[in-house]
């Protein structure tokens, strides 16, 4: 008759001494405790975790354990699932005998497993980045091919932005000439300007500067007298006033 709490004593023992700093005991009866599992860590550290959580059943190893993903670090739905199915897969194939080592070993494995897809993933998406910069640096050089389609689509555009600005400009043209005023308009509107030049003449007054040197030498001048001409004729003066 087999002994199985024996079995899962003997067991207990020897997952406290191979994993002494992950083992977690949560209850006695019925034999319940934990496991963190950590994956290696990848190129840039990162890694991945589960804690797993196994109670013995009455008859276990005959029975299969219950399990569970008691939490984790860094895994998606995908990975608690897949996990999940190694597990019941590593059951099925171990009944009979005490499993728990072999149960936390596949799942050390799927976790390495998952930190080298993450792995490649990045790897991927780095090279797809850099693909992606090359075709837009390409792009920014050698532009957009010609053809008939896209040729007559921008002279279509070029037109109608080209006629949009000519519009506007003989709008502004056509406003600018409704307001200049012509001479008479600007008279007639500005009375200022009816009483400018008067104003300019008050406002020199007697600041009207006279420069006395042009008169110092008028005695020096010849000046005729029609008097002492001999042929004046004072009446040939007065016809010439009266014409």
């Amino acid at each position: 008759m087999t002994d199985y709490g024996e079995e899962q004593r003997n067991e207990l023992e020897a997952l406290e001494s191979i994993y002494p700093d992950s083992f977690t005991v949560l209850s006695e009866n019925p034999p319940s405790f934990t496991i963190t599992v950590t994956s290696e860590a990848g190129e840039n550290d990162e890694t991945v975790q589960t804690t797993l959580k196994f109670t013995y059943s009455e008859k276990y190893p005959d029975e299969a354990p219950l399990y569970e993903i008691f939490s984790q670090l860094n895994l998606d739905d995908n990975d608690v699932s897949d996990i999940l199915k190694l597990l019941a897969l590593q059951t099925e194939e171990n009944l009979g005998m005490v499993m728990i080592f072999t149960l936390v070993t596949a799942v050390q494995e799927k976790l390495n497993e998952i930190v080298d897809q993450i792995k490649t993933r990045q790897e991927e998406e780095k090279k797809q980045k850099e693909k992606e910069a090359e075709e837009a640096e390409k792009q920014l050089f050698h532009g957009t091919p010609v053809t008939i389609e896209n040729f007559l689509s921008w002279k279509a555009k070029f037109d109608a932005e080209l006629l949009e600005i000519k519009k506007k400009r003989m709008k502004e043209e056509e406003q600018a000439g409704k307001n200049k005023l012509s001479g008479r308009q600007l008279f007639e509107t500005d009375h200022n300007l009816d009483t400018s030049d008067i104003q300019f003449l008050e406002d020199a007054g007697n600041n009207v500067e006279v420069d006395e040197s042009l008169f110092q030498e008028m005695d020096d001048l010849e000046l005729e007298d029609d008097e002492d001409d001999p042929d004046y004729n004072p009446a040939d003066r007065e016809s010439d006033l009266t014409d």
